[in-house]
């Protein structure tokens, strides 16, 4: 069985890591999604509103492929985790050259540790390259409209956490 690992904070999902998640289907037999439990980063979402979320979103696309996808707290190095549940591949998304730049310092340092697990890259599609999750909350935050970036669910969370209205809830001005 091809195991596959996907990290990342997922502070919340975006479309980008949606579109991720259903082309590393193509590549395993199980996708493990690594909710990184970063202290640093100050997430928005708790560890366990990000696992519920990633799930939620996930349910449909795994019944869809025939791929188990499951979600994997991790606080360890990236290596270790891929060890700990199995996986051969470690699938990295990129946006843009700024991120590669990043991401292959990251596979030096994680081929030095095991050689046996390699890293996949996958290039976002044009749609969704701009999307960030840090940009997406701070939109949120303005009061701007992340609809286009995000699920219905993840923005209901989204609004929710921040203390905002959804779009039908507003007042009506007159």
């Amino acid at each position: 069985m091809r195991i596959g690992l996907y990290p990342g904070t997922f502070d919340p999902i975006t479309l980008g890591h949606i579109d991720i998640i259903r082309r590393a289907t193509t590549l395993v037999d199980k996708l493990v999604i690594g909710v990184a439990i970063n202290r640093d980063k100050g997430p928005l979402f708790s560890l366990e509103e990000r696992v519920e979320m990633l799930e939620a979103e996930c349910a449909g696309l795994s019944k869809a492929t025939g791929v188990e996808i499951v979600a994997h707290p991790f606080e360890n190095l990236l290596i270790d985790c891929a060890r700990d549940v199995g996986a051969q591949i470690i699938v990295r998304g990129l946006r843009a050259v700024a991120d590669f730049e990043y991401e292959y310092q990251m596979v030096g340092m994680n081929r030095q540790l095991d050689k046996s697990i390699e890293t996949v890259f996958l290039m976002a599609e044009a749609q969704h390259q701009a999307i960030a999750s840090k940009l997406v909350k701070e939109i949120a935050r303005l009061d701007g409209d992340v609809s286009k970036f995000v699920t219905p669910l993840v923005n209901e969370k989204l609004l929710e956490k921040l203390g905002k209205a959804l779009p039908d809830e507003l007042p009506n001005p007159a």
